[in-house]
């Protein structure tokens, strides 16, 4: 991964501002939507995880002191992208709130309590497999009657609203050399955390290990805003289809889609596109909501002038 002010093409003392433009003029231009270059998708990307460091006041000023690399992992020995809780970016996570949620059910039995995310541990054994069902652990971290149980570290997956919307597999890297493919969970939200049973620090021989705690990161998009399961975006209409009606193809994270422009569509004005928004838990899904941005032509339209010179001395004339 290069250097991210590279990346988005900006000094060092670039504003927020000036940090924002370029980051949306790269995601516009090598959107897979947009640009079907087969190295545009690698461009898209990198601007994104640029764009999470340099976007990100925190994240930032860690990258500019050396603490983080360019891929927003910190600089350390060890496992990439793991610390205890002891410090680094582990520190003051709520391990409390985590054992609350857990003992609602009893700790790792069936129907344990939703982590702060909202999602239940067995809903996450579900989706990361058996092999996550390490329970046992009562408050505190330790194993009942027995010897301490391994330290829980932190990580964070970056996921694309593309990734969200279509539930996609991640592979992701854990502790020990393992690879492990994790689906995105249904109603995922930016900063959600859940646990991975049995993931985290060693409990040496006769302890069992901790959990790892993921960290889930919805990178920003050039063209949508997240409301909830809900998307808005805006919409270029050209002057002649506002007037006359037409078809609009919209974009949205599974492909552009046609949509019908009745005659005389103003700017701003708001078409609801349902189920084309995030996924929800439930299994349904959010709506777009496309706003109308109306485009003059890019060059001088002598008729276009010509009209609209002779309604406004009409109008003058009526005054």
């Amino acid at each position: 991964m290069r250097n991210p002010y590279d990346v988005l093409g900006v000094a060092k003392g670039a504003g927020e501002a000036e940090i924002k433009k370029a980051f949306r003029k790269l995601a516009k231009a090598y959107h897979p939507d947009s640009n079907k270059d087969p190295k545009a998708a690698e461009r898209f990307a990198e601007a994104n995880t640029a764009y999470e460091i340099l976007g990100d006041k925190e994240k930032r000023a860690q990258f500019d002191r050396g603490e983080i690399d360019a891929e927003g992992k910190p600089r350390a020995t060890g496992f990439e992208g793991f610390s205890g809780f002891g410090g680094g970016r582990g520190a003051g996570f709520d391990f409390e709130g985590f054992t609350r949620a857990r003992g609602a059910g009893g700790a790792g039995g069936a129907g344990g309590g939703a982590g702060p995310g909202g999602i239940g541990e067995d809903f996450i054994s579900h989706i990361f497999g058996e092999a996550f069902r390490a329970g046992g652990a009562g408050p505190g971290g330790f194993a009942r009657g027995g010897p301490a149980r391994g330290e829980d570290v932190a990580a964070e997956l970056s996921v694309t609203l593309e990734q969200v919307a279509g539930e996609e597999k991640m592979r992701i890297g854990l502790p020990g050399g393992r690879d492990v493919d994790v689906m995105i969970p249904k109603g995922v939200v930016d900063g959600q955390t859940i646990r991975l049973r049995g993931l985290g620090g060693s409990g040496g021989p006769r302890g069992e290990p901790g959990d790892a705690l993921l960290t889930i990161r919805v990178l920003p998009h050039p063209l949508f805003k997240v409301e909830g399961a809900d998307l808005r975006a805006t919409v270029d209409l050209p002057l002649e289809d506002a007037v006359l009606g037409g078809t609009l193809r919209v974009p949205t994270l599974t492909g552009a889609v046609e949509m019908k422009v009745p005659a005389m569509t103003s700017s701003g004005r708001t078409f609801r596109l349902r189920g084309k928004g995030l996924p929800k838990k439930d299994g349904t899904r959010g709506d777009l909501f496309a706003t109308t941005a109306i485009t003059l032509p890019a060059s001088d339209d002598a008729a276009l002038t010509d009209y609209a010179r002779r309604r406004r001395e009409a109008k003058a004339g009526t005054a």
